[in-house]
Order: C-alpha cells, then sequence, then structure tokens
C-alpha cells in the first residue's frame, strides 16, 4: 500500500490546517523545466481497427481528431480537475499507434512546461480524452471497445526529481 502522506509533511497537500480541500499555494516554489508522459490502450474488434486504419469511419480521421482532442484537453486540465493549478503549456504531444497485437490503439502523450507545478495531470487526460476521442467516433463500429491501463510512464522536474515507471518498484500495470 502507498502511504497517503509523506513523511517529511505529514498534512496532505490539498487540505488546510482544518482538513477543508484548498488550492496548494505553489507561489514559493522555483519555476524549472517539466514534462510527463501518460500513456493507455483502447481495445476493439479487427472490423474497427480495420475501418480506423482505412479511414472508413462514416465521422472522418479518428485518429486525427482524436489527437487535437488530447491536445485541446490537456489545456483545460484545470477546467475538468478541481484544485488543478492553470498551467502554461510549452507543449503536448499525442501518439496514437494502431497495434495489432492487442487489437486496438496505444496512446501517449508528453506535456512540457517551466513553472511552479507538475504537468501530470495534463499527461493524463490528454491521453484519457484522445481515448474516448476513439470511442465515440468508433462506436458505430464496435460499442464493446474498452478502455484501460491509463497511467503516469516517467515525470521529471520539480522538487520531487524523476519519476519512471517501475523504476521504484512501483506496481505495474
Amino acid at each position: 500500500m502507498i502511504p497517503a502522506r509523506r513523511p517529511d509533511n505529514p498534512r496532505l497537500s490539498h487540505t488546510n490546517a482544518a482538513g477543508e480541500a484548498h488550492m496548494v499555494d505553489v507561489s514559493a516554489k522555483a519555476e524549472t523545466l517539466r514534462t510527463a508522459t501518460a500513456a493507455g490502450n483502447i481495445t476493439m474488434s479487427a472490423v474497427a481497427v480495420a475501418a480506423i486504419r482505412d479511414n472508413m469511419i462514416a465521422k472522418g480521421d479518428v485518429l486525427g481528431v482524436a489527437r487535437i482532442a488530447g491536445i485541446m484537453a490537456a489545456k483545460r486540465t484545470a477546467d475538468l480537475i478541481p484544485l488543478c493549478h492553470q498551467i502554461a503549456l510549452s507543449h503536448v504531444d499525442v501518439v496514437l499507434t494502431i497495434n495489432d497485437s492487442i487489437s486496438g490503439i496505444h496512446a501517449e502523450a508528453t506535456a512540457v512546461s517551466t513553472g511552479a507545478t507538475g504537468v501530470e495531470m495534463e499527461a493524463i487526460v490528454a491521453v484519457s480524452i484522445a481515448l474516448a476521442t476513439i470511442y465515440d467516433m468508433a462506436k458505430s463500429v464496435d460499442r464493446s471497445m474498452v478502455i484501460g491501463g491509463v497511467r503516469l510512464l516517467r515525470k521529471s522536474g520539480g522538487k520531487s526529481g524523476e519519476y519512471v515507471a517501475g523504476a521504484r518498484g512501483d506496481l505495474a500495470v
């Protein structure tokens, strides 16, 4: 089990002294280059994969629209997740790859910013919305698609430094 509190800070970061939810004050934190990459998958029938690959979905270019949706979502993360800071993103990259071995599409998003707080949520939101957009656009071919495995792969910058999934004995999903 992962502890909810860090040993050097026994109070949860998103609660005030009275235990009420609040936005973390990052004004004293140093601005550093921060990057985060998240990934996830959507699995579907072989027919749906082929329709996406061949651009035969009635709604249009599934991967192109999903890529733009992921980028737009990253830019709106603070509007979607309570207590997230507005972040000036320097770059967001969403890569969608058809993967026949899983009968689906692998999504990977990287968010970059120079600021006082991390961009992990922006990368995770980008992946999640890109995958949801794929579902929306291809549901006419396959309503049994499954979105899963969305997780942070790596992050850098800030006081906590580098994180790479699996490198510190975290649970692999």
